[in-house]
C-alpha cells in the first residue's frame, strides 16, 4: 500500500512542479516570446523593404472575408500585392471578393472551381495564389483574420529581416466572445504549448517546430526550397508542416507574440471548436501514439491534482485513512498547492489571450473538452475517423467527399 501512495504522491508533485514552471515562464514570456507591437519601427523608413505578396485563401467565409482584404489592402506598406483565393466557396464569398476587387487596385481575386487530385483544399488555394504572386516575400494568412493595425506587415518584416528570419510566424490574438470560445480556446492553445515551446522553436540548435497558418512570412527563396505547398499537399495541418520542413532544411524559424497587429475569431461555436481542434490536434501530433501521450500527460497535470484533492476530501470525511501513513497528509495538501497554482496560472495565461481572467478559473471544464478533442483526433490519425471542414471530408490522407453544405461537427 505504501508504494502505491509514494508513487501517487510522486506524481502529484511532478504536476505542482510543472504547474510551478508555467507560471515562472508566464512571467518571463517577453524574453522567451519576443512581442511585436506597431510602433516596434515606426522611426524607420521605407529603405531596403522587399515587395511582398499576402495570400488568402477564403471557403464559405462570406462573414468575415470584406474585413480581412481590407485591412491588408490597407497596410503602410509600398511594395505590397494581396492575392484572394475563392475555393469553391458556395456562399457569396467570391462575389464579395470580386466587389472588393474592383475598388482596391492591390488586391487580385482568383477563383477555384474543384481541387486537383491528391491536393486538400486550403493547400491547393495556396498553392494557386502562389502562382499569381510576385513578391520577394509571402505572407499567409487566413481569411477570418483581420490586421488591427496598418503596420503589422511592415513590422513583420523588419522584424524577419533584423533577426535574419526566414520563416516568421506571428501568433494570433484571439477574439472570443461567447462562453464555450472563452473557456476552450486557451485551454486547448495551453496544450499545444506545452509540445511546442517557442523557446524551444525559436532555438536553431533544436529541432521543435510550430506555425501558426493565421500569419505565415516566408522568403520566397526558403518556400520554394522546401519544395513549397506541394510538399504539404495532403496535410490537415500545412503550418506544421511547413514549420518542420523549414527548420529541417536548415532555415531560420522564429515564433513571436502579437500585441495589436491582428486578431482573429477562429470558431464561433462549440460544434466548430469541437471539430477545428480536433483537425489542429490531429495535423499537430500527427499520430495515435503522440496523441495518447499528450491525452495522458493532460490526465496527469490537469486532472490528477483534482482527483487527488476529491479522492482526500472523501477519504478524511469516510475515515478511511490511516493517519499513521505519513503519505497521506502529504498527498491532499501537495494536491491543494497543485490546483491552486493551476488555477493561478491558468488565469494568469487565459488573461494574456485577451479572455476575462476569471474563466482561468474554470480551466478543467476546458481541459475536457480538450481531452476529448484529442481523443477524437485519435479516431482521425487511426484511420477510424474522418474530418469534415468547410464542406470537404477528410479521411485518411485523402479527400473522402465535398459537401454542398459545411457540416463542421462531423469528425
Amino acid at each position: 500500500m505504501e508504494w502505491v501512495l509514494s508513487t501517487w504522491l510522486a506524481l502529484v508533485v511532478l504536476a505542482l512542479i510543472v504547474w510551478l514552471g508555467r507560471l515562472v515562464f508566464l512571467c518571463v514570456i517577453d524574453r522567451l516570446l519576443p512581442p511585436l507591437h506597431p510602433d516596434q519601427y515606426a522611426d524607420v523608413g521605407d529603405e531596403g523593404l522587399p515587395t511582398v505578396s499576402f495570400v488568402v485563401a477564403a471557403k464559405e467565409e462570406s462573414a468575415t472575408i470584406a474585413a480581412c482584404l481590407q485591412s491588408l489592402c490597407e497596410q503602410d506598406y509600398p511594395n505590397l500585392e494581396v492575392i484572394g483565393i475563392n475555393d469553391r466557396s458556395q456562399d457569396q464569398t467570391g462575389s464579395i471578393m470580386d466587389e472588393q476587387a474592383r475598388k482596391e487596385p492591390r488586391l487580385k481575386v482568383a477563383h477555384v472551381e474543384s481541387l486537383r487530385d491528391g491536393w486538400f483544399g486550403k493547400n491547393n488555394a495556396m498553392r494557386e495564389g502562389v502562382e499569381r504572386a510576385t513578391g520577394q516575400w509571402l505572407c499567409f494568412t487566413d481569411a477570418d483574420c483581420v490586421q488591427t493595425s496598418r503596420r503589422s506587415l511592415r513590422t513583420a518584416v523588419r522584424y524577419a529581416l533584423e533577426k535574419g528570419v526566414d520563416f516568421l510566424s506571428v501568433l494570433p490574438s484571439h477574439e472570443a466572445n461567447s462562453f464555450w470560445e472563452r473557456v476552450v480556446q486557451p485551454a486547448c492553445s495551453g496544450i499545444l504549448m506545452l509540445w511546442f515551446s517557442p523557446a524551444a522553436v525559436n532555438n536553431p540548435r533544436r529541432k521543435t517546430s510550430y506555425a501558426n497558418g493565421a500569419f505565415m512570412l516566408v522568403r520566397r527563396a526558403c518556400y520554394e526550397a522546401i519544395g513549397g505547398h506541394e510538399a504539404v499537399k495532403n496535410q490537415v495541418n500545412e503550418d506544421m508542416h511547413l514549420a518542420r520542413l523549414v527548420k529541417a532544411g536548415g532555415h531560420r524559424l522564429a515564433v513571436v507574440a502579437n500585441r495589436g497587429l491582428y486578431t482573429v475569431r477562429m470558431y464561433g461555436t462549440l460544434r466548430e471548436t469541437w471539430s477545428g481542434w480536433t483537425r489542429i490536434f490531429a495535423g499537430c501530433f500527427r499520430s495515435v501514439r503522440r496523441l495518447l501521450l499528450a491525452a495522458l500527460v493532460l490526465c496527469e497535470f490537469s486532472f490528477l491534482p483534482w482527483v487527488t484533492l476529491m479522492a482526500m476530501v472523501l477519504v478524511s470525511v469516510a475515515g478511511w485513512g490511516d493517519s499513521t501513513v505519513w503519505q497521506w497528509d502529504w498527498l491532499q495538501w501537495i494536491a491543494l498547492a497543485a490546483c491552486v497554482v493551476q488555477l493561478a496560472t491558468m488565469a494568469a495565461f487565459y488573461a494574456i489571450n485577451r479572455v476575462p481572467f476569471f474563466y482561468g478559473l474554470i480551466y478543467p471544464l476546458g481541459a475536457v473538452v480538450g481531452l476529448g478533442t484529442l481523443a477524437n483526433a485519435m479516431r482521425f490519425a487511426g484511420g477510424r475517423g474522418a474530418i469534415t471542414w468547410r464542406g470537404t471530408t477528410y479521411r485518411n490522407g485523402v479527400v473522402h467527399a465535398e459537401q454542398t453544405v459545411p457540416t463542421p461537427f462531423q469528425s
